[in-house]
């Protein structure tokens, strides 16, 4: 089965109209998950740097945003990880992987075998893939 880590923006562009084309590509992996063919692993930061820019950037109101997230959270094949090895986090950054954020969610996805990173990001996925950490791209869901 395949397994996904999710990055804020892959999140963002699955919940707002930001960006039409990618979140076709996200409800694509959504319905993948919600029918028990593929997990997601969420690293806890994700969840905290989405509530932040939906507020920040986005305007929307808490109970709003807290609505999404429990959404998001109770969605069948959503695992939010809640343990993160450090070690393997400061083998990435901030040397390989500048930021922080992404180094835990490129620490995460190394942490199960096969796991793709879902980002839009694209120095993101440059420097997965000079760690040889797969990422999804719209071509590869």
């Amino acid at each position: 089965m395949k397994q996904y880590v999710i990055d804020t923006n892959a999140l963002l562009s699955f919940v707002t109209d930001r960006n039409t084309a990618q979140q076709a590509v996200m409800t694509g992996v959504f319905e993948l998950v919600a029918a028990a063919q593929a997990t997601m692993l969420c690293p806890q930061n994700v969840i905290a740097e989405f509530v932040y820019v939906m507020e920040t950037v986005y305007h929307q109101p808490k109970p709003s945003i807290r609505s999404i997230v429990a959404d998001f959270i109770a969605m069948p094949g959503v695992t939010i990880v809640d343990k993160t090895d450090f070690d393997e986090v400061f083998s990435l950054w901030p040397e390989t992987i500048e930021d922080f954020g992404d180094a835990v969610i490129a620490a995460c996805a190394r942490s199960v075998k096969r796991a793709s990173v879902l980002t839009f990001d694209r120095r993101f996925m440059r420097k997965l893939a000079s760690c040889r950490i797969p990422f999804m791209d719209s071509k590869s869901r």
